[in-house]
């Protein structure tokens, strides 16, 4: 970027009046990090990211920070901080304020955690003697810090599987509060989380669309009993994280196909999961080898985060565009979410991808055996005409049996997170229990995350994250919310908030087996 450029971008974002003193500070920052060269490619590489068949994330040139980091708290309020010269906590009220100053200065993409660990077991030990009424009290002072202090929906926290008395006072809270801070999910597990306790949770989402449920015994399956659920619904290894996150456009890559199905599996595919892992690679080596940041992270001395439980995420979204695309070449006519021709080739391009994934050598991934996890990544603001992730398009989803038949089998490929948001009417609000019938069902033919909405509250699941109707009514004005301004342009772009609502009927709870 040339100096003027650069000035007159700087110049805009200084006299931006929509932008509070920390939006600005971060946009600065983001602007003079990107007029560095960014971590050297191929030329075949760098034409792929040009063209948007890869995509960096938007990361940043300099990777000096991980995308995601997951801290050990537990740890945190054990022993305390050498650096930040804090001891163990001994009390809920010291374990609560702990927990905010370490959170203040644990990095990341946005500039705010997007890990606040598991909440209810890192908590419960410290409310033995306390009352409900200070429970609340105390609670309810922290959940509203949390919201104000780091004011981004990607800050996610975790619930479960067991039931507690922290976890169902979070939920209370998140009714009384309707806070976009935290991004909250239920780990279920169908031995330990009791049904009245994902009742409770369904009844959460009710007024404001958290939390996400999660498949306890799958994540432990893939991930080892210590993992966490961050930012949109992104699951990793707790103490350590992902080093970046790199997407891959299967609609780009299927509009360079041309003959037989074969060719677009055995070549095409090949070559740009390639290039994609070339982009991470050199993202993860410049993070680990030139910025050091595992050499003088306060998090890594402390004991809080470790090298060795790091990975990378693979991202890939546009399923829906690419089946449509390779069957037009076949002289086929279906589509994805209602047809099983359409649904078969859909499930045998994710596992083609997961194949060349898991083959791919990646360096300082030993959290996942040296090899990048595979994600299906949910979109961004400036995506145009390509479905998130592996969902089917907004406005075409089918029926709710139909809709979970169709992606259930794809949710064991992705250990590092996958999502479909359901969008019920109010046929839920009176069938709690179907709901939590429908969540056991899916779990139970192999569905790893359940999130649903309903848009008679003031909330829209975007991608993974929630943002405010309100507040995008008055984002001409400005947001608190950083994240708000993204959720506005995914409205725009891609009509989020048009999902086809579906209704529960109680007879009509079980997923039915995956295929």
């Amino acid at each position: 970027m040339e100096l003027p450029e650069l000035r007159r971008q700087a110049r805009d974002i200084v006299d931006d009046p929509t932008l509070t003193f920390r939006q600005r500070m971060h946009r600065l920052a983001t602007l003079a990090e990107n007029s560095l060269e960014p971590p050297e490619v191929s030329a075949a590489c760098a034409e792929a990211l040009d063209k948007r068949i890869i995509c960096d994330m938007y990361e940043g040139n300099a990777p000096h920070r991980p995308r995601y980091l997951l801290p050990d708290y537990a740890t945190l309020l054990r022993h305390g901080s050498a650096f930040l010269e804090l001891g163990p906590a001994t009390d809920l009220d010291e374990a609560l304020t702990t927990l905010l100053i370490g959170y203040s200065q644990v990095p990341s993409i946005t500039g705010y955690p997007v890990w606040l660990g598991d909440l209810d077991a890192l908590l419960e030990p410290y409310v033995e003697g306390v009352s409900d009424e200070e429970l609340h009290r105390r609670l309810r002072l922290f959940w509203i810090s949390l919201d104000r202090m780091f004011p981004d929906a990607f800050t996610h926290a975790n619930l479960g599987p067991d039931d507690s008395r922290v976890g169902r006072m979070a939920l209370r809270l998140e009714r009384e509060l309707l806070q976009v801070v935290p991004n909250l999910s239920l780990k279920v597990d169908p031995e330990r989380t009791p049904d009245d306790y994902v009742r409770d949770a369904v009844e959460t989402v009710f007024a404001c669309g958290k939390p996400h449920f999660v498949n306890h015994p799958m994540m432990v399956g893939d991930l080892g009993p210590a993992y966490g659920v961050v930012s949109c619904y992104n699951s990793l290894v707790a103490g350590g994280g992902s080093h970046t996150l790199t997407r891959l456009n299967l609609r780009e890559v299927a509009l360079r196909h041309e003959g037989e199905r074969t060719s677009f599996l055995d070549e095409l595919l090949p070559r740009y999961v390639e290039l994609t892992a070339e982009l991470m690679e050199a993202r993860i080596r410049h993070l680990v080898e030139e910025a050091r940041f595992f050499e003088h992270s306060w998090l890594v001395t402390d004991g809080l985060l470790h090298l060795d439980r790091y990975a990378a995420m693979f991202g890939v979204y546009g399923l829906a565009e690419a089946v449509s695309i390779v069957l037009e070449h076949e002289g086929v006519d279906a589509r994805y979410g209602h047809d099983d021709v359409a649904d078969e080739l859909a499930l045998q391009i994710l596992t083609r991808v997961h194949e060349l994934v898991a083959a791919r050598p990646m360096p300082y991934c030993e959290g996942n055996g040296g090899r990048a996890f595979l994600h299906s990544q949910s979109g961004i603001d400036s995506d145009v005409g390509v479905t998130a992730g592996c969902r089917i398009p907004v406005g075409d989803e089918p029926d709710l049996l139909r809709h979970l038949r169709t992606i259930t089998p794809n949710h064991a490929l992705f250990p590092a997170g996958i999502s479909d948001v359901l969008a019920f009417d109010d046929t839920a609000r009176r069938n709690p229990d179907a709901v939590v019938d429908v969540i056991r069902g899916a779990f139970r033919t192999g569905m790893r995350d359940v999130t649903f909405n309903l848009d008679s509250n003031d909330f829209i699941r975007i991608t993974g994250y929630l943002v405010r109707k309100s507040d995008l009514a008055r984002i001409e004005q400005g947001a608190r919310h950083d994240s708000t301004f993204l959720g506005a342009g995914s409205v725009a772009q891609s009509h989020v908030d048009r999902r086809a609502p579906k209704r529960i009927v109680a007879h009509e709870i079980d997923a039915g087996p995956a295929r």
